[in-house]
Order: structure tokens, then sequence, then C-alpha cells
């Protein structure tokens, strides 16, 4: 398995050799850098710690020392541990043009939202005798058990979760410039941190 750490920079798009459009995302991807290698000797699991976007000296606080990158994080499942060192450098060229890959990150925050627009639902008709209810639940409870059950499907706070797309193929690269470019939509706004497995 291969992975990488990037910024979301937003969406374009490119034209294939037979002229179609092609709606791409643009992620700015590393180069990240491998700080430690966890075993299943030592952690009692294997996994790989990267860091993305080094702090200048002035901004690094003391917890972060030893790590002084602003993200953080661990890579775990099917990987070849010795194909790593502590201090490498992973690029955007550890993908190729036509690679499957998974990308997560946090999806856009849309505040509280109602029924209709959080889980689709079609709202109450439009006939008479139907006044004020038109994006409304309707009943939620039932006879048995007098309350309403847990998992209902309410109004409440929709998004900023993480998301993962799989199956995105990778369109283009460009190693100068640390870009990848993945058809298809992206979870995030612009500038959200995006993880790519592949």
């Amino acid at each position: 398995m291969r992975f990488i750490l990037g910024l979301k920079i937003g969406m374009s798009q490119i034209f294939d050799e037979k002229r179609n459009v092609i709606p791409v995302t643009l992620i700015e991807a590393g180069p990240c850098q491998v700080l430690q290698i966890e075993t299943k000797e030592n952690d009692g699991y294997e996994a790989i710690q990267i860091g993305f976007q080094k702090l200048k000296e002035k901004k690094v606080k003391k917890p972060q020392k030893q790590k002084p990158f602003r993200y953080i994080r661990e890579f775990r499942g099917n990987i070849d541990i010795s194909k790593y060192k502590v201090g490498q450098k992973i690029d955007a060229d550890v993908f190729k043009e036509g690679d499957v890959v998974s990308v997560s990150g946090i999806s856009k925050g849309k505040g509280f939202q109602g029924g209709v627009k959080r889980w689709g639902f079609s709202g109450r008709g439009a006939s008479h005798g139907v006044k004020h209810e038109a994006r409304t639940l309707g009943s939620v409870g039932s006879s048995f058990p007098e309350r309403v059950i847990k998992g209902r499907k309410m109004p409440g706070r929709m998004g900023f979760e993480r998301v993962t797309v799989k199956n995105l193929k990778v369109a283009k690269i460009d190693p100068k410039n640390n870009m990848i470019a993945v058809k298809g939509a992206v979870p995030g706004r612009k500038g959200t941190l995006i993880e790519i497995r592949g």
C-alpha cells in the first residue's frame, strides 16, 4: 500500500486524448517525511507515521520539537515496513497516472439542518389543510414503546465528518509542483487535509 498526505486546492477540468472533459480535484500532495515506524515487537501493531508541512523554527512549540510538523498521521494495513526508513521523503511520484486510490478527508460543515436537507425527506403535502408544515418531519414516535427510538433520522448537525471516497482514478501527476489531479470530487473545502491511499 502507498500513501501520502496533501491539501485540497480545488476543482478543475482537463481533456483526455479523445477531447472529453474530465472533472478533477487538484491536491497538493507532499512532500512528507517518515517520522516513526511502529513495529509489532515495540508497539503491538505495524504502522508508518508521517509528517506534512514542516513548521518554521519560531513557530515550533516545546512538545513539537521532536516532530516539527503541522500534520502528523499514521498509516497501517498491508504495508511493507522494510521499505521505509525514518527521515525518508514521500513525494507525489509514489503514485502513477491511472492508479486507483481511496481519498479521505473531513467533509464541509453545514451546521444545524432539517430532515429534508439532512436525510432527503420529501416533506409534507402542499394541499389544503397542510399549513406551515412543508418541511417538517411528521410523526417520529409510535404507540409502543411510546418514545422516540434511538437512531431515528431527525434534524441535527450536518457535515464535518470523516468521509472516504473509494476507487478514484489518478488523472495526472506533476512531481515538480507536488500536485496530484484525481478524477472526481473529494470531501472537504479548499485547504482540507487529505489522505490518499492506493
